[in-house]
């Protein structure tokens, strides 16, 4: 019996060094037409190839017509920006490239905040805070929002007690008003759906949760701010009128929930 567990245990511990180190999958999901989109989310330190050349490659492969890369493409504690800006630049050469802030990028240490804003600004890369751009593809426009919300929203006097909270009202202070048109929303946060779609948001784009850390019969088990059974973990889910699309994202350590870049048709 000893041996069987120790066999079991072994299979456990080559299947997480597999997971954690080699796997990438590319997740589909067909929602309509008229336009592709790779969502590249939380990829934090973790590399796939040297300069995330085989992450790129995958991308490159799906032709998409926009990519969008929802936060924490670094971590908080990079010591410099160089495979980010390279992965960023590689991106773009496959289609254009919108970027929100995570909360690693609100949390960069002050210093190294303004090498991170030349990083971004040497690539082509469209970095959305809190502004808009209107998007075309083929006889459809769409306004497509990139949401930064404050940083006590993630962590608050060093902990996740009391954390603040974003209604819609607080999105109107952020966003402005609800124009007319299709309302593509980037948040990095998916918790705040609600108010998300309050706003009024048509298709809203997030990340934050890698996929619930450890996922179980399809559930995530954890959340960044230490919480059980995260409500939006991975995955698409309707929220009111709203689509929202959670991306398990590609860093952090992880159990039975495989790295990702996941395609919307």
């Amino acid at each position: 019996m000893i041996y069987v567990l120790l066999i079991i245990f072994a299979v456990f511990l080559a299947y997480a060094a597999a997971e954690n180190c080699f796997m990438l999958l590319v997740r589909h999901e067909r929602l309509g037409s008229g336009i592709r989109i790779a969502h590249v989310s939380d990829l934090h330190k973790r590399h796939f190839g040297r300069n995330n050349e085989r992450l790129c490659r995958l991308v490159e492969k799906e032709a998409p017509d926009v990519i969008f890369v929802t936060g924490d493409l670094v971590s908080r504690s990079e010591k410099d920006f160089f495979t980010a800006e390279n992965t960023l630049k590689r991106l773009c050469s496959i289609a254009p490239v919108y970027m929100i802030s995570g909360n690693h990028e609100q949390s960069i240490p002050r210093e190294k905040k303004p090498e991170f804003e030349e990083m971004v600004g040497r690539t082509k890369a469209v970095w959305l805070r809190n502004s808009s751009v209107e998007l075309s593809f083929t006889d459809r426009r769409y306004i497509l929002f990139g949401l930064e919300e404050r940083y006590e929203v993630y962590k608050k006097d060093g902990g996740y007690r009391d954390l603040e909270k974003i209604s819609s009202g607080d999105m109107e202070g952020y966003l402005g008003k609800r124009p007319e048109g299709e309302v593509l929303l980037l948040a990095h946060n998916p918790f705040f759906a609600e108010a998300y779609s309050q706003w009024g948001a048509d298709v809203v784009f997030s990340g934050h949760v890698h996929g619930g850390i450890v996922r179980l019969f399809g559930k995530g088990i954890l959340s960044p701010e230490r919480k059980l059974f995260p409500r939006y973990s991975k995955g698409v889910y309707t929220v009111g009128r709203t689509k929202l699309l959670v991306s398990g994202g590609l860093g952090k350590l992880r159990l039975f929930n495989s790295p990702e870049i996941v395609i919307y048709d």
